[in-house]
């Protein structure tokens, strides 16, 4: 191949995506993982393709371009299994303090021009047919440019066409540093070989504090191996059931989206003060049945709903909550964000730009990863942690 040699490590939603930019562009493309593809949060997330509650503006923009890659990708259709849903997403409130939060949500996404209907029970049951909306609820609001994907999927799609155009995955292996060395970069693994090159990403995701340090520029992020709803979260993911939905719900007590071949995942924010990355949740447990009579409660046809499993997905998350994306040095790029669904495919085509040509993409600017270089993760304030959909 006659384009820059570039290294992408970390095999995640974000990273493989970046690599298949990249290789569809020309580059010499090496993916480097110590497990494999989307082995660590990319495939344990509610995978929500949407710009709720992504504050600043810039942010929610950066968020709804990611939308709209996520559109053009689908529209281009290579052949395989489809992996994004734009089907839309139903919320609805059940008091007067949520119900005003719904409102205030709902006018300032309409003023930003994202599409937000105000619906009523009836017509929304038009389209999701087994909705149980509690009594009292006399209006819902209907997001319909938002979707979901299936991770897996997606992962199979952005690879399969990286893996077309010659990238390469080196797994397992360990990075044990990252070093410019004048016009070259260098990865070292712990098997004692090394990988060098034009220029490296780190796209780690939850690892990415761990993998900027290993390049001398250590960056901010919050643990995600510490019990802290900020980060760790449920999601709960169900047998197959005789249930009608094509789309998502988030409702006050639980947040729905199908998964494939009958089955949902399930997640409920508020119960995520529980979640511990270091133990294994019992499906039977407390948790996991109130997920299901949460469930019970908001669909019908899923009475006889068991789980099959429920995980602790851990976000990666910056210090401050937002993401970052840029160069550490001349070399060596980084990129972390806790929207990693949503902006996958742009964020795959911006960087692969900005590696490519040194030219920084507008919708990036202000998300330089410099203020959270070098600065230590408690010179930043706790991140709440998500109560409302959409949040972090």
């Amino acid at each position: 191949m006659s384009g820059p040699r570039v290294a992408v490590v970390g095999a995640g939603v974000v990273g493989v995506a970046v690599a298949r930019s990249l290789a569809v562009a020309g580059a010499d493309v090496t993916v480097i993982d110590r497990t494999g593809i989307g082995a660590g949060t990319s495939t344990r997330t509610f995978a929500w393709v949407n710009s709720h509650h992504k504050n600043p503006l810039a942010y929610h923009e950066l968020n709804v371009a990611g939308m709209a890659a996520h559109r053009a990708l689908h529209a281009a259709r290579s052949g395989g299994p489809q992996w994004f849903f734009p089907t839309g997403n139903h919320e609805w409130a059940e008091d007067d303090e949520g119900r005003a939060r719904l409102a205030e949500s709902a006018a300032r996404l309409a003023d930003r021009g994202y599409a937000v209907v105000r619906t009523t029970p009836e017509a929304a049951r038009r389209a999701e047919p087994d909705l149980r909306v509690p009594p009292g609820v006399d209006e819902i609001v209907r997001y319909p440019e938002e979707g979901h994907v299936l991770p897996h999927l997606l992962l199979a799609r952005l690879w399969g066409e990286a893996r077309d155009h010659g990238a390469r995955l080196v797994c397992p292996a360990e990075v044990t540093g990252v070093a410019t060395e004048g016009d070259t970069v260098r990865v070292r693994l712990a098997d004692g070989t090394a990988w060098t090159g034009d220029r490296v990403v780190l796209a780690g995701g939850r690892w990415s504090g761990e993998l900027t340090r290993l390049a001398g520029r250590p960056m901010a992020v919050v643990d995600p191996n510490r019990a802290d709803p900020a980060v760790c979260g449920f999601l709960g993911y169900t047998t197959p059931v005789p249930a009608r939905l094509a789309g998502v719900l988030t409702t006050p007590r639980l947040n729905v989206r199908p998964d494939g071949g009958g089955r949902l995942v399930l997640q409920a924010l508020d119960l995520d003060d529980r979640a511990d990355p270091l133990y294994t949740v019992d499906r039977a447990g407390v948790v996991g049945q109130e997920l299901l009579g949460r469930l019970r409660r908001t669909l019908a046809g899923t009475d006889g709903a068991a789980l099959t499993r429920i995980a602790v997905g851990q976000r990666a998350l910056p210090a401050d909550g937002r993401t970052a994306a840029g160069f550490l040095d001349d070399r060596v790029y980084v990129v972390c964000t806790h929207s990693g669904i949503t902006l996958s495919v742009l964020l795959g085509e911006l960087i692969a730009a900005e590696v490519s040509t040194d030219t920084r993409s507008a919708l990036l600017t202000g998300f330089e990863p410099d203020r959270l270089l070098d600065a230590p993760n408690g010179s930043f304030p706790a991140l709440p942690p998500a109560r409302n959909p959409g949040e972090q």
